[in-house]
């Protein structure tokens, strides 16, 4: 589907440039079509490392964070925490990863298995699934059995909320849950289903600009955001703007205002080479972008050519109605909960 419609873009309409693209699936066989036709893809969102990993793009470009940063957050967070919130030290720690079986839930399990690893964290489970399947009882049924304390998930929105419902309905108990952005994202969605069930679950993304301090960022990126803001909220009416309206929205003003004046004014002209010639010149410092962190692009002939070397993801904890940033510790807007509280409705 998502190969037909860039077919049709790039032969009948004649783009240059397709920006967009949620689903890692969707990303990696576009990027090696867009790449074969020497036409521009822009990823705003999808976040799988697979879609730039050892590949030598030349003509694909993310400014997003890619699927191996979740893991690096998720080992992080443990290992800076475990012995003073939980009182154990981070190697008895025990450790589930469940994911849906596409490229991102596969990227961001083997990432949080890896650096897990790295700091002697052990992990006990690790299970994918179909992110259809119609049933997870199995699954709640091995985690209950492996008494894990903390669990990663990897997970879109239905399949999310069918596993939280069967572990309510069975009695599953953690101490922590960590999602990896997708599903996790989509608090409106999951609070419409679960509501205050999920309080203080753990999501790891790239951050809503509307949660960092913006002293801390470079002058304008606090009128941006507020824009933004308000003209999401006008339009959908959501009170949680979520990290995906920053993600489209940051990864496109680049695009816009980095990129393009660049490619003409330097470059002579809009067409794909001189794009990619001035994307490959962006030299934005970390706390350049509504989202705190800088860009700048792998370059060709290395092992994530074309992907942004500066993006970073935040652990954020759903404090009630609202989300904080608890990970990293230099700009977290609140201390962490962690153990969920002793009311919780899945706490240990």
């Amino acid at each position: 589907m998502a190969i037909n419609e860039a077919e049709r873009l790039i032969s009948q309409e004649k783009i240059d440039i397709l920006n967009g693209v949620y689903a890692s699936a969707h990303a990696v066989p576009l990027a090696a079509k867009v790449e074969q036709q020497k036409k521009i893809l822009w990823i705003t969102t999808a976040v799988s490392t697979a879609v730039f990993k050892d590949k030598n793009l030349q003509y694909v470009f993310r400014a997003q964070i890619h699927s191996d940063q979740y893991g690096q957050a998720f080992a992080g967070f443990l290992a800076e925490h475990a012995k003073g919130k939980l009182g154990i030290e981070p190697k008895d720690v025990k450790v589930a990863l469940i994911h849906e079986d596409g490229p991102y839930g596969v990227g961001v399990a083997a990432a949080d298995e890896a650096y897990a690893k790295e700091a002697g964290i052990q992990v006990v489970l690790r299970e994918g699934y179909s992110a259809s399947a119609p049933d997870l009882s199995v699954l709640v049924t091995k985690l209950k059995r492996a008494k894990v304390d903390v669990i990663s998930h990897a997970g879109y929105n239905p399949d999310i909320t069918l596993f939280l419902r069967q572990a309510r309905e069975s009695g599953l108990r953690f101490k922590m849950l960590f999602g990896a952005g997708a599903g996790y994202s989509q608090l409106d969605k999951l609070r419409a289903t679960f509501g205050a069930d999920i309080d203080n679950f753990c999501n790891i993304d790239p951050v809503p600009a509307q949660l960092l301090d913006p002293s801390k960022l470079a002058p304008g990126m606090g009128e941006l955001i507020k824009t933004m803001v308000t003209r999401y909220q006008a339009k959908t009416n959501a009170t949680d703007v979520p990290p995906h309206c920053s993600m489209g929205f940051n990864q496109t003003w680049v695009l816009l205002n980095n990129v393009l004046p660049v490619a003409k004014e330097k470059y002579g002209s809009f067409e794909p080479e001189a794009i990619r010639k001035a994307a490959l010149d962006v030299d934005i410092p970390p706390g350049g972008t509504i989202q705190g962190y800088g860009v700048k692009f792998f370059p060709p002939g290395t092992p994530l050519s074309g992907q942004n070397e500066r993006s970073t993801p935040v652990v954020m904890q759903n404090a009630g109605e609202h989300i904080s940033v608890v990970w990293p510790t230099n700009i977290r807007t609140q201390d962490p909960v962690f153990p969920l509280p002793k009311g919780s409705t899945y706490g240990a």
